[in-house]
């Protein structure tokens, strides 16, 4: 039985296999050259190193077969190292290389898939020179070469490079996890740089290939501190494993032996130092390290029509490696087998919705229902890992976070299709501001302390499919709150398999977007598109890359943390996909081409350019190897040119729809007076003989519209007004107020509303032009009236510009209600305060 990747962590069979290691050796050379003890005094070390409660031993020659069978007899696994000459310019002689990819491949041949193999290094701590010499991305991708050999010999074997901070900035893409030697002395740095690690492993596991301490520099005492908390951060902060430089004293390098550095946890004679008992508690503690406290989760399941794989997923809460939590499933109006399968789950409770009533409504009744302290959210479609809310807990537990989620990864029994699927645009990804703090979690996995989501009043009911956990986190963080992000606190989860099922889940999260775009405009470009002030994390190249990473070296190369700068994916050539670039540039050149035929190339052109835009994001995409296909590009670039067209169409749809929907004010005697008055309604003013507070004077006018159902959205620090009125389909309004003082205490509080066309009124007004153009400009020569037709745009235009002084009509009779209650004075505005003393006795 061999060690296997499970998501972010191993797996030995049915269980979790956390790397617990030791350095061993090399050894004064034999008469062979061996560099390994004798059979004698290997065993008598095997049975020393099992007493440190340890499962893992890190050689760095490759070992003879009668080393693995004794370490497998041990219960011991071998991590791999592959010596050849990386301390030379390798890459300037194929020689060199050549030798690199024979070293592998006889080393990965002489192991023969021996289960006692944990894996494989392809090489160890190029010096950074070097890689700087030869260019980081040709090194990297000779390193993809070495595994690829490796994989070749023994395609099921595990295959990673030891790293180190020198180098950080290396990135092979085939690697199976992440393996790095640090050696930091500080706990906070320490603590820091492991958060920074997982986000550039990102997925795939993390361990520590070497970490240790000097007995004689620093001390035993010292040092089995060091070693305590470095095993203990490192299991907390969700690594795989660790290994500790080292076992003995007794080690050479070099050809000869290291007399100056005793990091050994034993003496040469293999005597116990301190530091063996230190680590040793370490480890048969970890990696189930007991948190300060064990806050009750309550784990909210809100599933609609799910039964496809709720049972997989109910079964694996079930299964959660946490003291005290509950399961709570919310069946929102499911008509197929949710109910039979829930039964079957009797520890969980059980809540069902006679009809559908949308996400957000399903998570608020789970809410509701929840007992405890934290409430926990995953959906129908996922799989927890065992140690999901153990992980969550601890780090939300060891932060001011309010909230926290964490990876969602697709489960390697997921179809080729699902594959693709999850390197196309639109799929669930965090967004983080630094390597701890998120900006954004997807709804499949955050946990939230139930007082927080208490404080914001749960989750919008508006959000009936998508979009509820953005606007939940943006809430929350409009609030003063923080989210964070824990690396190994994950779910597997399901893509869509099918390309329909796709695009329907798009739609779904354009028409979030456009209810987004009401509630956070701030947070919405121009275009719909979103913005966002953290680094997406995301399977899919949401743009194009299009200019190489920037790697800081140091001073001639001599930088101890050489760190990787990438740029961001070019957000701006997405717009040749988009839809906007489809209605206002390609579809206009066709239709016009059949007129002026000189077009026509152009037309090609700007299509062309919108699917080399998508080829080119396909070419980008990262497949999982055994998930690629011959057709796995062409459906990504497929989907790069559909999804921005569904999820866009449904987003303006959605938008037309709710401004339509709007609710104005009733029209009074005074309001049709001042709409059919010449007076200017763009600006009024209140006078007061005492000072009014501006800011409780806009919070009252916000409270009054609530009062009477007028649409509204508030200025939450982003905009240039003070609230945002819908009208009616046409128009919308934005007010903005500033106090002027007087002498005496007196005020003026100025109100000025500027009013907009609707995106249904932009649409009305552009369409019908573009429409009438296109119709004179092909029939025009033979029917020359109908160019008359374009008289009915400005027609058109004075239409709604009656509706937007209609609008102001309606504010200006509000505001006057407001301002009476307040006991303000409503003045012309041509008038100032100088004006208006005599009268108010100022």
């Amino acid at each position: 039985m061999r060690v296997t990747v499970d998501g972010k962590f191993f797996r030995l069979g049915e269980k979790k296999f956390y790397a617990k290691g030791v350095s061993y050796g090399p050894f004064a050379p034999d008469a062979q050259g061996e560099t390994f003890a004798l059979r004698e005094q290997t065993a008598r070390d095997f049975a020393q190193i099992r007493e440190l409660d340890a499962n893992v031993i890190r050689v760095y020659h490759v070992p003879p077969h009668w080393f693995l069978d004794l370490a497998i007899e041990h219960g011991l696994r071998v991590l791999v190292d592959i010596p050849w000459n990386k301390h030379l310019c390798f890459l300037d002689s194929g020689k060199l290389r050549a030798e690199a990819r024979e070293a592998v491949r006889l080393a990965v041949q002489a192991c023969a898939r021996h289960p006692a193999v944990f894996a494989f290094s392809v090489v160890n701590e190029i010096a950074p020179d070097v890689v700087r010499w030869s260019g980081a991305k040709a090194v990297a991708s000779f390193i993809d070469e070495l595994v690829a050999e490796a994989k070749r010999i023994d395609p099921d074997c595990l295959c990673t490079f030891t790293n180190f901070p020198p180098t950080e900035f290396l990135r092979p893409q085939s690697l199976d996890f992440l393996c790095f030697n640090v050696y930091l002395h500080q706990r906070q740095p320490f603590k820091n740089y492991l958060a920074r690690l997982q986000m550039i492993a990102d997925a795939k596991p993390l361990m520590l290939g070497e970490f240790g301490i000097d007995s004689g520099r620093e001390g035993e005492a010292l040092k089995c501190e060091i070693l305590s908390w470095q095993i203990e951060t490192a299991f907390r902060g969700g690594l795989a494993g660790t290994v500790v430089f080292s076992y003995t004293d007794d080690w050479w390098r070099g050809g000869q032996p290291v007399e100056d550095w005793t990091m050994g946890l034993t003496t040469r004679e293999r005597q116990h130092k301190d530091s063996f008992r230190a680590v040793q508690k370490m480890f048969r503690q970890a990696p189930y390290f007991p948190l300060e406290r064990y806050p009750k989760v309550s784990v909210v399941v809100a599933t609609y029509e799910g039964g496809r794989t709720l049972r997989a997923c109910l079964d694996s809460l079930e299964r959660l490696n946490y003291p005290d939590y509950e399961v709570i499933l919310v069946d929102d109006g499911s008509t197929d087998d949710t109910t039979r399968i829930a039964l079957a789950h009797p520890k969980m409770r059980f809540y069902r919705h006679p009809q559908n009533l949308g996400l957000s409504v399903a998570r608020n009744t789970g809410i509701a229902a929840a007992t405890g302290e934290i409430v926990a959210f995953t959906d129908s479609d996922c799989r927890a890992d065992e140690d999901w809310l153990y992980y969550v807990v601890s780090d939300l537990l060891d932060s001011d976070f309010s909230g926290i989620g964490g990876h969602n990864l697709p489960p390697p029994e997921d179809s080729s299709v699902a594959a693709a699927v999850l390197v196309s645009p639109g799929g669930p990804a965090h967004v983080m501001l630094t390597d701890r703090q998120a900006e954004h979690v997807p709804g499949c996995n955050m946990a939230f302390y139930k007082w927080a989501l208490e404080d914001i009043h749960y989750f919008d009911p508006i959000f009936r499919t998508a979009g509820d956990d953005v606007d939940l986190c943006w809430r929350l963080q409009q609030r003063g709150c923080k989210i964070g992000f824990s690396p190994a606190g994950f779910v597997w989860h399901y893509r869509r398999s099918t390309i329909p099922a796709y695009l329907k889940q798009q739609s779904g999260y354009g028409q979030s977007e456009a209810l987004l775009v009401q509630k956070h405009p701030e947070n919405f470009s121009a275009l719909g598109g979103s913005i966002w002030h953290g680094r997406i994390y995301s399977p899919s190249k949401y743009g194009i890359i299009m200019r190489p990473p920037i790697i800081y070296h140091g001073r001639f190369g001599n930088g101890m943390f050489q760190t990787l700068y990438t740029s961001q994916p070019a957000g701006l050539l997405s717009f040749f996909s988009s839809l906007e670039y489809h209605v206002l540039v390609t579809l206009p050149l066709l239709v016009l081409s059949s007129t002026f035929h000189w077009l026509l190339p152009l037309a090609i052109a700007s299509l062309g350019l919108s699917f080399v835009v998508c080829v080119a994001a396909a070419v980008q995409a990262e497949f999982p190897k055994n998930k690629r296909r011959w057709w796995s590009r062409p459906m990504v670039a497929l989907l790069f040119f559909l999804q921005p067209v569904v999820r866009g169409w449904a987003r303006y749809q959605g938008q037309l729809v709710s401004s339509a929907n709007n609710s104005p004010a009733s029209e009074t005697l005074d309001s049709v007076n001042l709409r059919g008055g010449y007076e200017s309604l763009q600006e009024v003013r209140y006078w007061g003989r005492q000072a009014v507070d501006r800011i409780s004077f806009v919070s009252s006018i916000l409270e009054s519209l609530d009062e009477q159902e007028w649409p509204n959205q508030s200025d939450i620090g982003w905009s240039e007004y003070d609230v945002r009125v819908f009208g009616n389909r046409w128009t919308y309004l934005q007010l903005t107020t500033v106090a002027e003082d007087y002498p005496k205490g007196a005020q003026m509080i100025r109100c000025r509303l500027r009013t907009k066309w609707s995106l249904q009124a932009k649409a009305a007004f552009w369409g019908a032009l573009g429409f009438e153009l296109l119709v004179c400009g092909i029939v025009g020569k033979w029917l020359p009236w109908l160019w008359l037709l374009l008289l009915t745009i400005p027609l058109f235009a004075w239409f709604l510009a009656r509706e937007k002084r209609n609008q102001q009509s309606l504010m200006v009779v509000f505001l006057d209600e407001v301002a009476k209650r307040w006991g303000l004075i409503k003045v012309a505005s041509s008038d100032d305060g100088e004006k208006l003393k005599p009268a108010t006795g100022s």
